[in-house]
This record gives structure tokens, sequence and C-alpha cells, in this order.
């Protein structure tokens, strides 16, 4: 089965491609020529998700899913939260939204015990056979105090899962697509599709 998944990220991809069956084909817009941008504009992640698989479907009139994902810390009530990834700055870029979230919080109350604590969220939308399907993950956990470990990509280096000592950036591929928001969501994803 070929599937589009509406994200030019290529980290995504490999996620999602460890975790989906093998028999599952990924294809990125980019592999069929879209060189744009696709929308995100929403108020959550919800209509993110949702708003990005209905672009890429209406596009190519083939299956496809999208995922949108969300750091909520709660000290900051919430943020970043939908803006996660252009959290510093519309440039999308990772380690200047890691250091404001650093910033914002190193400004909180640290006598409150909950300041650091987190999670994130995914939603994954689905479009088969011009049926709409949603799967949601989470993972909570701390927000360290430093950056630490080299792999991942995002805020996995000052992210802590809970029952865990390290960030999501000290894990292999397969520590972390076992607990992670994404790996929830794409499991979902892919138990529903083996239903199919």
């Amino acid at each position: 089965m070929e599937l589009i998944f509406a994200t030019g990220n290529p980290n995504k991809l490999r996620e999602a491609s460890d975790i989906l069956s093998k028999d599952i084909t990924l294809i990125m817009p980019k592999n069929l020529g879209f060189t744009g941008e696709i929308p995100e504009t929403g108020d959550t992640i919800d209509a993110n998700s949702e708003m990005k698989c209905r672009f890429v479907f209406n596009l190519f009139n083939k299956s496809c899913f999208a995922d949108d994902t969300a750091l909520e810390v709660a000290a900051l009530g919430g943020a970043p939260g939908v803006y996660s990834a252009r959290y510093a700055g519309n440039e999308h870029n990772d380690a200047a939204n890691r250091a404001k979230l650093l910033n914002e919080l190193a400004r909180v109350n640290k006598n409150n015990e909950n300041t650091r604590s987190a999670r994130f969220r995914t939603v994954v939308t689905l479009i088969h056979k011009g049926s709409l399907y949603t799967f949601e993950g989470c993972m909570n956990g701390t927000i360290a105090e430093k950056e630490s470990g080299d792999k991942g990509f995002g805020y996995d280096s000052i992210f802590i899962p809970d029952g865990f000592s390290c960030t999501v950036a000290e894990m292999t591929d397969i520590q972390k697509n076992a607990i992670s928001h994404r790996g929830i969501a794409m499991r979902k994803l892919a138990n529903f599709l083996a239903s199919l």
C-alpha cells in the first residue's frame, strides 16, 4: 500500500517508516513534485493535522496522513503548544526554540515543584477512501535544566520522559519509538491500517 505522509521532515518520515508495516510505502509530497509549503495555520494541533492532511489529499487524491505535535509546558500555561515548531520565530529553528524555552523556564518560580513538568502530544490524521480518522499519542515528562544528547530532533535534547533519567536525545530510535507521543499515535495508525 502506498501512503503519502504530508510532511517535508525526513526525521518524521524515518520514524514513521520504522513503525509502520513494511507493506506500506511512504511517500512525501516532494517525491510527487510538490515543492511548496503545506499550510498549518490552525489554532490547535488537531486543526493543523487535519488541515495538512486535507491539503495533500486534495492535491493528489490519494490516501495520506499528516501529524502535528505540541510540547505543552505546565508552568508556561501550555506553551509553546501549537507554536512548538516556530516558538522562537517562523524559521523553525530547533536550537533557537530550545534556547527560548529554557530561558522562559529560568524565569518561572523555582519553588513550584511542577515548574518543569511537560507533555508532548501528537495528533495523526488519516484520509483513506474519502474518510477521515484521527489517532492521538501523549508522552509525559519534565524539561531538563540543560541540553543533553545528540540524537533526535526538536526538543528531544531537553525532554526527560517520566520514568527515565535521560533525555529523548540520549535514547536509541527503538527506545524512543516505544514510548514517544508520535510512536504511540503512529502505532494506532499502523493497527488501523492493518485492520483494513
